[in-house]
């Protein structure tokens, strides 16, 4: 896993590509898993150890020892579903579905992964934890994006092909790509040929 110094995920482009992809909330680096409808092609969330994968990806540190049912994996995309089509309407401004806030609300009401002090000092999660908790942990992360001060930064990427989302955490608040070195460098690409060409 990654260390907390270089934070994000990496993500692979459709040329191959890979590249580092800091949606700035452990509930934001659940939704490139997958999603309803036309995202269902990107799922790669087929079995509980896929689950488990995404964790220790993720930001959660260190990565805590799970034990994944199938049901909290069916639990785990219909969370994920929720939170994508409700940060979606953040960025446009539209109420979300009602169903949708009941999903997370009802993840979020569960006990979530429980931090505790290990013999050596350093931080770790209290026992083995079940998918429930997992999910749990990223639905309170949810609520909290949503209700806080960074709630109205939630965005998604500028690029006319690319839908990931991220919450804007930079101090001018004027992030436009999910990454630089992917849909920023693309553009700059794109803002230079385009110059070219008028100057020929």
């Amino acid at each position: 896993m990654d260390s907390p110094a270089t934070p994000g995920l990496l993500l692979r482009s459709h040329t191959g590509a890979t590249y580092r992809f800091d949606p700035g909330a452990l509930c934001l680096e659940l939704l490139p898993t997958g999603g309803p409808g036309a995202f269902s092609r990107y799922e790669v969330l087929h079995t509980p150890a896929d689950l488990a994968a995404w964790a220790d990806r993720s930001r959660l540190t260190p990565t805590p020892e799970l034990e994944i049912s199938e049901a909290e994996l069916r639990a785990a995309r219909r969370v994920r579903d929720a939170l994508l089509r409700t940060a979606v309407a953040r960025t446009r401004g539209e109420p979300p579905a009602p169903a949708d806030l009941d999903a997370v609300n009802e993840a979020a009401a569960h006990p979530p992964l429980t931090p505790a002090i290990g013999p050596d000092g350093e931080r770790r999660w209290a026992g083995t934890a079940s998918g429930t908790q997992l999910i749990a942990t990223v639905a309170r992360d949810a609520v909290d994006l949503l209700t806080g001060p960074f709630a109205h930064r939630v965005r998604t990427c500028s690029a006319d092909d690319c839908y990931l989302v991220y919450v804007d955490t930079s101090r001018p608040g004027n992030r436009r790509w999910c990454s630089m070195e992917h849909c920023g460098n693309r553009h700059k690409v794109r803002s230079l040929r385009a110059r070219r060409s008028v100057e020929e």
